[in-house]
């Protein structure tokens, strides 16, 4: 998988923030197995910075969607903090964790998860919707976007009406409509041949540097690392950084 040339690192002329975007302190989960205990990540320890773009590699069941959805408010953690912003998202009750999620984090998954009744242009401009901003306003961003991705032309098209790599595109712009301050990927090439994913991952690399966004990223594909201004692995429960060249 090649990425196209209009993926950049993260300029040097930026400095990065001196706070935080995301910290994780002490973070452990675990789950129940036939009566056993199983922990998937362990006391974990971390400061993520706004602006940047942060890979996270390991192999499958290592935790990589297990710490977004830790992150993003999607699952809770067995024990320890994180706090996204001056939020402490782990100590939010359910329906605060939701309005925060809502607002704040854009997510990318690896099979789309659109919405089947729901246009192109309906699934883009939901999450602004949802946010109680006028139907029209949300529809002119959403146009706006789909524009920005290539798909203006298929404003009115269903998701099975869309490739694969269409389908990706419209999630994407999904992601970016609400401005949030944060967006999780989680193998967003996964499910896409190797010239759909390259293109696929080049868009949402350009577009999140562009509007100067934390994007986080669960991948099996080391071809991104050479963009990544931080890479950690997950290995046996522990997130280790990988230092840079």
């Amino acid at each position: 998988m090649a990425l196209t040339s209009t993926v950049t690192q993260r300029s040097d002329a930026l400095p990065r923030s001196s706070t935080p975007i995301v910290r994780l302190r002490n973070l452990s989960k675990a789950y129940e197995e036939a009566g056993l205990q199983r922990t998937i990540l362990h006391a974990l320890d971390a400061d993520l910075y706004s602006g940047d773009f942060i890979v996270l590699l390991g192999k499958s069941g290592s935790g990589k969607s297990t710490l977004l959805n830790l992150i993003g408010g999607i699952d809770v953690p067995s024990s320890g903090e994180i706090w996204i912003n001056e939020t402490n998202i782990t100590a939010l009750n359910e329906r605060a964790l939701t309005l925060f999620r809502r607002d704040h984090i854009g997510f990318v998954f690896q099979f789309f998860n659109l919405i089947p009744t729901l246009t192109a242009l309906e699934n883009v401009s939901l999450p602004f919707e949802l946010q109680g901003k006028p139907r029209r306003h949300s529809e002119q961003r959403a146009r706006a976007l789909l524009e920005r991705v290539g798909l203006a032309h298929r404003a009115d098209a269903y998701p099975d009406r869309l490739s694969g790599g269409e389908q990706q595109r419209v999630a994407i712009a999904r992601a970016l409509i609400h401005e949030p301050f944060l967006i999780l990927a989680d193998e967003p090439t996964g499910n896409l041949d190797e010239e759909t994913g390259a293109s696929v991952l080049s868009l949402l690399l350009e577009l999140t540097r562009d509007a100067g966004k934390t994007l986080i990223m669960a991948t099996h594909n080391p071809e991104v690392v050479p963009f990544a201004d931080v890479v950690y692995h997950i290995h046996e429960g522990k997130l280790v950084a990988e230092p840079k060249a």
